[in-house]
């Protein structure tokens, strides 16, 4: 089934343009054949004799002449061409749309098989498991983060206004819960996955299947009815979010902690992508004084570290970063590429 974004792409492709000319020429050629052949056998050429006549000299009919052309060799030389015209423009108009339909049918396979390629080489990226209100979001959010991910999404309608927003988006039109669309997408090499269709059954299959096939990655399962909780931990989903929760809770907060609110809401909606990110410190890092791995930036702000089960916040300047402690910090993308970049380094 072609989608939206194809068939949008095939309107405005030379082949189709091409199309539209010939159309365009054909019917000029018909109506001057008509008009003309109308005048040349006047009074007993009729407007549909004159357009029959046209059409069979055009499409190399040919029964006879069915406007009497015996007294006017003008006539005959007209004929030949608009024969002439008609003929080769017929042969255009059939060989463009050939051209089209080949074109449209390979172009699409070549997308397939590039982006297949493209998924197969994606390290540490996510996997979007349905792309509707909920899951557009979070792709919004891996876009303005600038984190790489795969959308899987079963409704191709669904699937189609995502692609018409961000057509460059690496995504696969399988069902999530399939284990084989899950390894397509590169479950073996994901950091983690966000189970986010509008169904809570699907959601913890995906999970259960996620984490039999690759224990390590990272899920996060919606769920729409609360009670769906316990199941979703038991399916193995390490995050459970409930929008409905997750949205009484946000109310609240606007009433009694507004400015707060607005705070992270004009974060969210900030141009630079400002968000509050989480840093792994590897495990063969280097002992290193937290002021000289996190100079002051304008692109990050430090706000704690987590350590042995405990937090600190707002650090001293002399505190020792060790393998496996988490940097909590308010970073740009960049900010947030920058420090990761220190962390491999140090190393």
């Amino acid at each position: 089934m072609l989608g939206r974004p194809g068939l949008k792409k095939i309107l405005r492709s030379r082949h189709f343009k091409g199309l539209l000319y010939g159309v365009a020429l054909i019917l000029l050629i018909t109506t001057t054949g008509t008009v003309v052949y109308h005048q040349i056998g006047a009074p007993s050429a009729t407007w549909i004799d004159s357009f029959y006549f046209t059409f069979i000299t055009i499409a190399t009919i040919g029964y006879g002449e069915t406007v009497d052309l015996s007294n006017h060799p003008e006539g005959r030389l007209f004929t030949v061409f608009i024969a002439t015209i008609g003929i080769a423009t017929l042969s255009y108009l059939f060989s463009t749309m050939v051209a089209l339909l080949i074109d449209s049918d390979l172009n699409s396979e070549l997308r397939k098989k590039r982006m297949e390629k493209e998924i197969a080489a994606l390290t540490g990226h996510y996997i979007v498991c349905g792309i509707g209100r909920v899951g557009s979001n979070v792709a919004d959010e891996m876009l303005k983060t600038r984190r790489k991910f795969v959308v899987i999404e079963t409704d191709r309608s669904v699937l189609d206004i995502w692609l018409e927003r961000h057509p460059r988006s690496l995504h696969l039109h399988e069902d999530a819960t399939d284990d084989e669309a899950l390894r397509k997408a590169g479950l073996s090499d994901a950091a983690g996955v966000f189970a986010v269709t509008g169904d809570d059954s699907h959601n913890l299959m995906i999970a259960l299947s996620v984490k039999l096939l690759n224990p390590k990655a990272r899920v996060v399962v919606r769920v729409h009815d609360i009670r769906n909780t316990n199941k979703a931990r038991r399916a193995g989903a390490d995050e459970i979010v409930s929008p409905d929760f997750t949205g009484g809770m946000r109310i609240a907060s606007a009433m009694v902690r507004p400015h707060v609110v607005s705070f992270m809401d004009q974060m969210l909606r900030s141009d630079d992508g400002l968000r509050v990110e989480e840093l792994v410190v590897p495990a063969t890092f280097v002992n290193t004084p937290l002021s000289k791995l996190v100079p002051k930036s304008g692109d990050y702000l430090l706000m704690a570290t987590h350590e042995q089960g405990k937090w600190v916040f707002n650090p001293p300047d002399d505190h020792v970063v060790k393998a496996g402690l988490v940097l909590v910090i308010m970073a740009t993308p960049d900010g947030r590429a920058h420090l990761e970049k220190r962390l491999k380094s140090s190393t």
